[in-house]
Parts: C-alpha cells; sequence; structure tokens
C-alpha cells in the first residue's frame, strides 16, 4: 500500500488562500445541511506538559474519512517553531485505507485565514479597506495574506507587543503584498477607524475593548479557543452579533464567550457561516452592527482541505508517495 505525504511546502504550493476560501464555503455549507459528521474535538492535556493535543476527527461520503492531530504548544513561537504542530490523515471513503499524511501546521495556517476570509465577506461592509491584526505571529501574517488576497485593502494596521518585531513583520508583509502596512504597539491605534479587525494572539486576557472599535466594524477572532483565554472583552460580547464556525464549538470551547457568559452577557450565537451560506439564517442586520465571528477551527475544515490538497497532487503529480 502507498501512502502520499504532503509536506508544509506541497500544502502551500497546492493550496493557495483564494482556492481555500472556496473549499471552505464548500465543507461549511455541507457542514449546514448534514452532509458531513463531526464530534467534538478531543483534547488531551497532560500535566506539567508544555502543550496539549487535539483530535479532530470528521467523514464525508465525498471526501472520506479525516483524523486530525494537533500538538498546540504556546512557547514554540519563542523558539521560531509554529505553535500548531501535527499531521492530517486521509482515510478512503470505501475501503477506510489510509491515503494521505498532510502536514497539519500547514493546512491550520491556511484554512482558519481563508475561513476568515468566508466571514469577512459575508459580514464585514462591502466597502471596508482598513485591516488592523493584533497578532504578529503565523495567524497574523495569513490573515493578512488571505484577506488581502480576497479584497482591495487600503492599508494594514499590525499590532505586537513587541515594537521592534512588529516594524520587521509589518515591512515584510508589505513588500509581499504591495499594500501600505503600518506598525503599532497600541492596540487602540491600530484598530482605530477599521472596518476590519483581526486577533491572532496567545493572550489568556482580552486585547480587544468595545470602545477601541468603530461602529460597523467586524471582528474574526482567532486566537482564543479553549474555554480560559480570551481575547476580547465582555462589552465586546455582549454588543455584538455573534456567528460561528459551529454553535457546539462555541458552547464548549470559545473562552470570549464562555467567559463573558459568566460575567453575566446571554447573547446566543445568531448563526453559523454555513447557514449563511445557504440562506437559511440572517447575518448583518445594519451598517453600524458589530459583527463578531468567533473561529474555532473545525475538523471539517480539515477534512475538506486534504480531500482536496490529495486530489489536486495526485492529478499533478505532487508529493511523496511512501510505502505504508
Amino acid at each position: 500500500m502507498k501512502i502520499l505525504v504532503l509536506a508544509g511546502h506541497h500544502v502551500r504550493e497546492l493550496l493557495p488562500y483564494a482556492e481555500c476560501a472556496d473549499v471552505m464555503r464548500q465543507a461549511l455549507a455541507e457542514l449546514a445541511r448534514g452532509q458531513i459528521q463531526q464530534p467534538l474535538r478531543t483534547v488531551v492535556r497532560p500535566r506539567d506538559a508544555a502543550g496539549f493535543m487535539g483530535l479532530m476527527p470528521a467523514y464525508s461520503p465525498g471526501a472520506g474519512y479525516g483524523l486530525k492531530a494537533i500538538c498546540i504548544t504556546p512557547g514554540n513561537p519563542a523558539i521560531g517553531k509554529d505553535a500548531h504542530q501535527g499531521g492530517v490523515l486521509l482515510f478512503d471513503v470505501r475501503t477506510g485505507e489510509p491515503l494521505a499524511l498532510v502536514n497539519a501546521s500547514a493546512v491550520t495556517e491556511i484554512r482558519t485565514a481563508a475561513v476568515s476570509t468566508v466571514a469577512t465577506d459575508l459580514l464585514a461592509e462591502p466597502g471596508a479597506a482598513e485591516l488592523a491584526i493584533i497578532g504578529t505571529g503565523v495567524q497574523g501574517r495569513a490573515h493578512a495574506h488571505a484577506i488581502a488576497a480576497a479584497r482591495p485593502l487600503a492599508g494594514i494596521r499590525l499590532a505586537g507587543r513587541d515594537l521592534a518585531r512588529t516594524r520587521e513583520v509589518a515591512a515584510e508583509l508589505a513588500g509581499q503584498l504591495g499594500v501600505p502596512v503600518s506598525a503599532h504597539d497600541d492596540v487602540p491605534a491600530a484598530v482605530a477607524g477599521a472596518g476590519i479587525v483581526v486577533t491572532a494572539t496567545t493572550s489568556p486576557h482580552p486585547v480587544l475593548r468595545r470602545e477601541w472599535l468603530s461602529p460597523g466594524a467586524h471582528v474574526n477572532a482567532v486566537g482564543a479557543c479553549v474555554p480560559g483565554a480570551r481575547e476580547l472583552d465582555s462589552a465586546t460580547m455582549a454588543e455584538a452579533a455573534i456567528f460561528a464556525d459551529s454553535r457546539e464549538s462555541v458552547r464548549h470551547e470559545a473562552g470570549d464567550y464562555l467567559l463573558a457568559e459568566r460575567d453575566g452577557v446571554v447573547n446566543p450565537v445568531r448563526a453559523e457561516l454555513g447557514e449563511l451560506l445557504t440562506g437559511t439564517a440572517p447575518g448583518r442586520a445594519g451598517d453600524d452592527e458589530l459583527t463578531v465571528f468567533e473561529s474555532l477551527g473545525l475538523a471539517a475544515e480539515d477534512l475538506a482541505a486534504a480531500s482536496y490538497l490529495y486530489e489536486k497532487a495526485t492529478r499533478l503529480g505532487a508529493g511523496t508517495a511512501a510505502d505504508f
């Protein structure tokens, strides 16, 4: 038996952000129609470990079985590594044989930003052209690329804790994207007037407050994916129209939501992205409405990305075939 191995560079070559956004639209719509099955992720948290592991299975009649095993180690960026490390396994729908092993760090990097692009297309004001990103790591940079590929931007404001590092990343992005990118160590200044805001940090405490946001802003909340961490304050969660990739995931995993609820905020998720794509739920209600997309990351998204990559790599003769 042969298994196709797709390294990180294969994933980045075969899955541009715009293509991935289309794949994610289809997957989220299929999920909303009940055509993809996925349980909540299982999280393994060993005592005294440097991080934790998430196990994310899914099944689709069209794509087969998928399983992402991902280790999240918050200290990795300090040593120049992505915090997300792991693999996505793709299995044949008929026989269950393993077909591919895909680098999960690259898949997570690209599909997370692509899903935020889908959310931005659905929820941000059509003319929003100023993007503010809080966080200079892998996801901060990925979101700059993904959103810039999807809409014309007048400018990007990048905010980080280390101003020297933020300036380096801003200069790098400006050269790659051909868009003015400014560096800030003051988050209120970075988000003032921005129509699109991304929070992509590892902070356990709010990095974004309601009073800093302009009327009609759209926020993609990406970094806080565990119940005990939050990037948005309770006032933001109280006033915003909240959207999700999965209501179930938000109810069990989103610290932004759960910690606001602990503070007395009662504000149910208005809709999942898949419901907006299939036209079964309402989106933004007005020009001045604040919208928040709570991004948790789904096994359905990883399965869709792995299936697309396998088919494309097979067609183009990319990747490495290994005996298994």
